[in-house]
């Protein structure tokens, strides 16, 4: 029995009362923060208990590695990279370069997770960000317009997948036009939907093909007014597998998330009736987890599918020089502060 929600975990190592809990719930995954990172060693310590507890070795473990300021693992122990908008910026001066350095900078990303036991990394982003929008996205962005934010995000996929790491597709159907933080508040974005299917979503289609995706916590009032597309069953039919098309993997974001009303329990209740596939809960809070497991049903149909071909969908990592490729990459970066000087 494997039930349908990606956990995240108190401290550094299991307490007894986590692994109780993983051994009687059972999560499908888990994700990494700052709270359980501190040496390459403790963190492949982690990430063998995790896998040991439940008796299965391809136990999907998640992480935030972005590059700028969304990076889980940073000095002294692991490297800073560029944020995303550096790619997008050198993809404007030539494009090529620009999607060299995307998948330069994500492949050393996937090395730097496969030697510690993680295996997922909730990345590329799609999100398009427009002016007046909330920071929330901001420099993470690849650029401010679909054409760019698709290519930039295809060459971190292609990375990634080179890795061995899978990626996660967010936020989907787009997080750039927010006003709010959907950590703090519930952002209603009032856009047409002309503009958001020639923009936002069109950011998102070239990608429909990967396996995972992640909902943005955003109401989109021409479709829906009253729901987030992740508790919208308007937003995931109609538009993130209707007109954009991604057929692989739905998880939510952060369940904990302020953007979204209710208890735990009915925020999760409510993101499973819409037709997310899985649960995220992040915050490691034992009685949270109690209540997000309470309402999670087992894996099974089309869900279950889905999350078989995701993982099955996972390639042998190929060899990388870390030093070579570190030196073209910041070679690459440095052509930034040489165009603009």
């Amino acid at each position: 029995m494997t039930k349908a929600f990606i956990t995240g975990l108190s401290g550094t190592e299991l307490s007894p009362a986590e692994r109780d809990f993983i051994q009687a719930e059972r999560p499908w995954g888990f994700i990494l923060f700052r709270r359980n990172i501190e040496t390459p060693d403790q963190v492949a310590a982690l990430t063998a208990e995790v896998r040991n507890v439940l008796g299965k070795a391809d136990v999907p473990i998640l992480v935030d590695q972005e590059g700028g300021r969304v990076q889980r693992f940073r000095p002294p122990n692991w490297p800073l990279y560029p944020a995303g908008a550096a790619f997008g910026q050198l993809y404007g001066l030539e494009p090529g370069l620009g999607l060299r350095a995307a998948r330069l900078s994500a492949r050393l990303i996937a090395d730097d997770l496969a030697r510690v036991g993680v295996t997922v990394d909730c990345l590329p982003l799609a999100d398009v960000p427009i002016p007046g929008a909330d920071d929330v996205i901001g420099d993470r962005a690849y650029g401010s317009d679909p054409k760019t934010v698709a290519a930039v995000a295809r060459a971190v996929t292609e990375g990634l997948e080179e890795g061995g790491i899978l990626p996660i597709l967010k936020h989907i159907p787009g997080h750039g036009r927010a006003l709010a933080d959907s950590h703090l508040s519930l952002p209603v974005v009032d856009t047409p939907k002309a503009e958001l299917e020639s923009i936002d979503f069109a950011a998102f289609k070239p990608l429909a093909d990967l396996p995972m995706a992640m909902t943005a916590h955003v109401v989109f009032s021409a479709y829906d007014p009253a729901q987030p597309a992740t508790t919208s069953a308007t937003m995931i039919e109609r538009v993130i597998r209707g007109l954009i098309g991604f057929q692989g993997l739905l998880m939510s974001d952060d369940v904990g998330m302020n953007a979204l009303a209710g208890s735990i329990a009915e925020r999760t209740k409510a993101l499973l009736a819409a037709g997310c596939d899985m649960v995220l809960h992040c915050s490691g809070e034992l009685a949270e987890m109690h209540q997000v497991a309470g309402e999670t049903p087992e894996l099974s149909g089309k869900p279950l599918q889905r999350a078989k071909a995701a993982l099955a969908s996972r390639k042998a990592p190929k060899s990388v020089d870390r030093a070579v490729a570190r030196a073209e990459l910041d070679e690459l970066i440095g052509r930034l502060g040489a165009a603009s000087a």
